[in-house]
């Protein structure tokens, strides 16, 4: 199917026209806005997602005979697992344990974003198709350990499948209004609740009020650069706290701002008339989808974290008529807040066919305990409906070492 393309490589989204790729992009089944020419653009001008930070950019494109853009990939050469949020720390150990190399390897993702996107953009089933295979060709050619995509949708699923790669489920917890009674406002969303959950969050947002904290909502087109300074502080304050580097920089930030206006709203609380901390949405009008990407405080304050990242968000959503909120990776503790568990889909490929059969049985097992995981979720959904306990960690098994944790 290939041989109906003709395939490129570049090494940087500055090779290939922004109209072209968004209007690919836009024919793609699942497309966001984290797919978008000037997103990835930003990640690598501002030095974030390179070759000096261990991903080196590839973008594999194929041509049709008229010579039009048919589809396209963007893919990394990753030096490390970091910013992925899909673990493969105990693969990568069981490789070097045995003498062969994991690092570099291929991954197709959006960079520090663990969101459900399009992977593999084209202009129909059959561009896609070929793409997939013009793209494990190149991981066969490299001689590198593997090839990852990460966060698929339904459509770039099917298509790993049908090509034999190994997939892999992991949940994140997203909030979504009903179908057939959206929620008219906060109090009705909360009246949803069991009563445990709904007193739990009127006392915790009644907390940050009585603390004195106001929020202000700043769209990425009134979004100054006292503003975004204030913001970068907040973001890597939260990487300090943890003792790691951060991902992002204050550039990507206000790239962000002057590029992806419409899709930007930042919420600054503020105490005493100082701000003191702030979170990032990032909006997709199109899809009706928000989604929580990055937050810090410079001064504590109890239950702010879950105001900023959660309820301020959600009334957003309910008030701009957006259907679903997505709040990052991984979290049990979101369903307190009325985030429901979602399965996320990634797929795996490895040259080594010993390693690609363990992997194989391990996520077989894996698979079977994340099903029965999200079911015990399911029966503890936070809505009256549903009305039961807590539920329990995320605990799933790993092939090889407890490694698992680290990002």
């Amino acid at each position: 199917m290939d041989s109906d393309f003709r395939i490129e490589i570049a090494q940087s989204m500055t090779e290939v026209p922004a109209a072209a790729w968004d209007e690919l992009a836009a024919a793609t089944p699942g497309s966001t806005v984290f797919q978008c020419h000037a997103y990835l653009l930003a990640l690598e001008t501002q030095g974030c997602a390179v070759a000096d930070t261990g991903w080196q950019p590839l973008l594999l494109r194929l041509h049709d005979a008229s010579g039009r853009l048919a589809a396209a990939c963007m893919v990394y050469a990753k030096r490390h697992s970091m910013g992925e949020y899909v673990f493969d720390w105990a693969w990568a150990d069981a490789h070097e344990r045995h003498g062969l190399p994991y690092y570099p390897k291929l991954l197709a993702a959006t960079p520090f974003t663990p969101v459900t996107g399009a992977r593999l953009l084209g202009r129909g089933r059959a561009a896609r198709k070929a793409l997939l295979a013009a793209l494990l060709g190149l991981a066969r050619r490299s001689g590198l350990s593997s090839l990852h995509l990460l966060f698929l949708t339904p459509e770039d699923r099917a298509l790993c499948e049908q090509a034999g790669l190994l997939l892999r489920q992991t949940v994140q917890f997203h909030w979504q209004q009903p179908a057939d009674k959206p929620w008219t406002d906060f109090d009705a969303f909360l009246g949803s609740m069991n009563h445990d959950k709904r007193k739990k969050v009127r006392q915790e947002r009644r907390k940050v009020v009585e603390a004195g904290v106001r929020f202000r909502q700043v769209s990425g087109a009134q979004a100054s650069a006292e503003d975004w300074a204030f913001f970068a502080r907040c973001y890597n304050q939260t990487y300090a706290e943890h003792g790691s580097s951060p991902y992002l920089n204050l550039g990507f930030f206000r790239a962000l701002g002057q590029h992806l206006p419409k899709h930007v709203l930042l919420l600054i609380a503020e105490q005493d008339g100082q701000p003191i901390a702030a979170s990032l949405i990032l909006l997709d009008p199109a899809l009706g989808h928000a989604y929580g990407r990055y937050w810090g405080a410079l001064r504590h304050v109890p239950h702010l974290h879950f105001e900023a990242c959660y309820y301020q968000p959600l009334e957003y959503c309910i008030e701009h008529g957006y259907i679903r909120f997505e709040g990052g990776a991984q979290g049990v503790h979101k369903m307190a807040r009325g985030l429901l568990p979602v399965a996320c889909t990634s797929a795996h490929w490895l040259a080594d066919a010993r390693f690609n059969a363990a992997i194989e049985n391990f996520l077989q097992r894996e698979t079977l305990a994340m099903d029965d995981h999200m079911d015990e979720l399911r029966e503890h959904a936070p809505f009256r409906q549903l009305e039961t306990a807590p539920a329990a960690a995320l605990e799933t098994p790993s092939p090889w070492s407890a490694g698992e944790t680290r990002d």
